[in-house]
């Protein structure tokens, strides 16, 4: 009975995250189909290569014009400008200069250019003169003789020259290029020259013709702008006569009353002063003629501000002998003849006080009396100046308007008159916005086709088509070519490769040619299947594969002889009893077998061959029989698998593909493991994906899968190059490319 193991094969890697890119994958895929990528870059080329070279020469001319806002201003110092000179605000310009190429552009301009084309000069128009090669004035004038005759013949002439020219705006300059594309050189650089002039012509006639009928216009509305500034004259005069304000203007007679009315003003402030001043002096004068009567405020009395000077002196001199007199009077008695001559003196000093107080307070009365005369003249006058300011104001409104309406008249008659002369000088001098910068000359070489961009471009797009179809067919390739295929598609361990048999090795390759890159991935396959169970030997091995023709027996047999040149001692079976393939690979008859000894005819010892190879022997098909399935599924083919793992260290089965026949499933479930071959480039992912799902719903225990067929002659694109360097490193010469097939 085979060892049944309840722990599955090691997992196989986790599948690359989503996000992730594996460009060393895309590089395989370029290294893979680089030839189909070459060749299709190579067929671009030479298409766009030859494409190119049949095309006509276009020759392209090119002159540049200078184009201003205004045109230029010689006549003065601003004051003689052209009448149809553009207003156009700074902010606009950009729509300025786009009318302008449109112009350029337009039929008006293309009809000039055909009138100078039919009526031109031959060597001027193409400028022979400066041609030193005879072939290419004869071409020149060919060309120019064929667009006459094409002109001649169109409905429309302007439109056949419409097309030729293109206008682009150097940037950030006032700069316009004009170009015109043309199969002769000559053509093309008379052509563009004609536009360039041909603008310049319609620029000038537009302004000139603009001027004309500006002026036009001014000679018929002068004399009735004339009318009307002298009938304003003469209302405004009419009306200063009338308001008495001839001999100055209305703003002076303004200016006049606000003067007079001001000094009024201040006069009057000035007055009232004074009037103020006089009435305090009044004041004061009797207040003092008061206490000189009075002896009892005598004592206390002062001398007032307004009686200082000589009316003061008295005073003070009548308070001093007031003063003696009461010290007197108080020593010596009524008669005594000081006190009488202190009296006597003292009614002299008040008499004379008295009279100068009454000549004092007579002359401040009279004085006050002559500032409230001054003062009544004065509100007197004030009033009459407020009164003709106001009558000044309410026909103001009248006077401002004629005085506009003069002034208006005034501006616009000058203006018209001065525009009148400057009209006929700026139509005179002819001045122009617009210049030429540069002068076209006939190009030497041809702008189109531009060779060199198209082939860059043929060989851009036939890398990326080259590219594309690789990646597509890559795409569309439904066959197992990579370890990462195996790994995350099928979810299989991926045990190793078997490069491809070259030179006819046949299967024994493994045997003849130890030191071969075949012999070493065989064995590190085989090191990898004794790692998948290091504690309990894997006995029994069977190999199967999704389809025919997979590689199935060489594996089996090259499996085999690894592991017997390891000192195992192995038995290779050939459990495939339809088509049935050991014998001939180990040339050996194929007698009594597999079938034989399941059916119990003849013994184990009889039935095993050996193969030439030491440790390693052979189990033959035998015959075949007619239901090879219902055979292996006997308890017979169970007991025999169980002696034979008693007697042999390994035992290797190889057995049908599984998408064939159901004779492999039958076995993976008698077997301690199962090693699926796989095809390079042809065994398809959904027939690997039935294989695999078909082995897991019988709960056989699938070990991994072997890639065979792998070309290592295919260094860099089969991803497996660094294995064909065992065969090198061991002495191996380098193998033929002639490829064989691992059958």
């Amino acid at each position: 009975m085979a060892t049944t193991f309840s722990e599955d094969p090691a997992p196989a890697p986790a599948p690359q995250s989503e996000g992730q890119i594996d460009l060393r994958a895309y590089w395989r895929i370029v290294l893979k189909r680089r030839w189909l990528i070459v060749g299709v870059f190579l067929a671009v080329v030479a298409g766009t290569a030859a494409y190119a070279l049949r095309l006509p020469k276009i020759y392209s001319a090119s002159t540049t014009m200078v184009i201003e806002m205004t045109a230029p201003k010689v006549l003065g110092t601003g004051l003689v400008q052209d009448v149809a000179e553009s207003s156009t605000p700074v902010w606009f310009s950009k729509e300025f200069f786009e009318t302008q190429f449109n112009v350029m552009r337009s039929r008006a301009v293309a009809e000039r250019v055909a009138n100078k084309v039919r009526t031109a000069r031959d060597d001027a128009f193409l400028r022979l003169d400066s041609v030193a090669s005879e072939e290419a004035r004869v071409a020149g004038l060919k060309a120019l003789e064929k667009l006459r005759a094409q002109i001649a013949a169109a409905p429309e002439p302007a439109l056949v020259l419409m097309g030729k020219l293109t206008v682009e705006p150097v940037k950030e300059s006032r700069i316009a290029r004009l170009q015109v594309d043309d199969l002769d050189p000559l053509l093309a650089a008379g052509l563009v020259n004609a536009f360039a002039r041909a603008y310049m012509e319609h620029n000038l006639a537009s302004k000139t013709s603009t001027t004309q009928e500006a002026s036009d216009s001014l000679e018929t509305q002068l004399p009735d702008l004339e009318a009307k500034l002298q009938k304003s004259a003469v209302d405004l005069s009419d009306f200063k006569k009338k308001h008495d304000i001839v001999s100055t203007s209305w703003e002076d007679k303004q200016n006049i009353v606000s003067q007079r009315l001001n000094r009024i003003s201040d006069e009057l402030t000035t007055v009232r002063v004074h009037k103020a001043a006089a009435k305090a002096r009044y004041d004061a004068i009797v207040a003092a003629q008061k206490e000189v009567t009075d002896r009892d405020a005598i004592r206390s009395a002062l001398v007032p501000t307004a009686l200082a000077g000589t009316v003061g002196q008295m005073k003070i001199k009548v308070i001093e002998l007031r003063s003696e007199c009461v010290d007197l009077e108080d020593r010596m008695l009524p008669q005594h003849p000081k006190l009488v001559s202190c009296h006597q003196r003292l009614a002299a000093a008040e008499t004379a006080l008295n009279r100068e107080i009454d000549a004092a307070l007579t002359t401040v009365k009279v004085e006050y009396n002559d500032l409230v005369q001054t003062e009544k003249n004065l509100l007197a006058d004030m009033n009459e100046t407020k009164a003709e300011a106001m009558a000044t104001i309410d026909f103001e409104p009248d006077y401002l308007k004629l005085k506009r309406a003069h002034e208006y008249n005034l501006k616009l008659y000058d203006l018209a008159l001065r525009s009148l002369k400057e009209s006929g000088l700026s139509g005179s001098t002819r001045l122009n916005n617009v210049s030429m910068l540069d002068t076209a000359l006939a190009p030497a070489v041809a702008s189109k086709p531009n060779v060199k961009n198209m082939m860059l471009i043929g060989e851009l797009l036939g890398l990326l088509l080259g590219l594309g179809l690789a990646f597509g067919l890559e795409v569309l390739d439904n066959t197992i070519t990579s370890q990462e295929q195996i790994e995350e598609r099928l979810g299989v361990t991926f045990l190793g490769i078997i490069p491809s048999i070259r030179d006819n090795a046949g299967d024994l390759v493994v045997a003849e040619q130890p030191k071969s890159a075949v012999a070493e991935c065989c064995r590190a396959i085989r090191t990898n299947l004794l790692f998948m169970s290091p504690e309990r030997p894997l006995k029994s091995l069977l190999v199967t594969s999704a389809g025919p023709r997979d590689g199935k027996t060489t594996t089996a047999a090259s499996l085999a002889i690894t592991m017997a040149k390891s000192g195992n001692k192995v038995l290779l079976v050939d459990a495939d009893l339809r088509r049935p393939r050991v014998h001939q690979a180990f040339k050996i008859p194929n007698g009594a077998g597999l079938s034989s000894l399941i059916l119990g005819e003849g013994t184990l010892e009889g039935a095993v061959k050996s193969s030439g190879i030491e440790n390693l022997s052979v189990l033959t098909c035998g015959p075949i029989p007619p239901n090879p399935a219902e055979l292996l599924h006997t308890q017979a083919f169970t007991d025999l698998l169980a002696q034979l793992t008693t007697v042999y260290d390994r035992v290797i089965i190889d057995s049908p593909p599984v998408g064939a026949v159901a004779d492999a499933i039958v076995m993976s479930t008698k077997v301690d493991g199962t090693v699926m071959v796989l095809k390079s480039g042809v065994t398809a992912k959904d027939t690997a994906k039935r294989t695999v799902r078909a082995m897991r719903d019988v709960k056989a225990r699938l070990l991994g899968a072997v890639l065979n067929d792998i070309n290592l002659d295919d260094r860099q694109g089969s991803g497996y190059y660094y294995y064909a360097k065992y065969g090198y490193y061991y002495g191996e010469t380098e193998p033929s490319s002639k490829n064989g097939s691992a059958a």
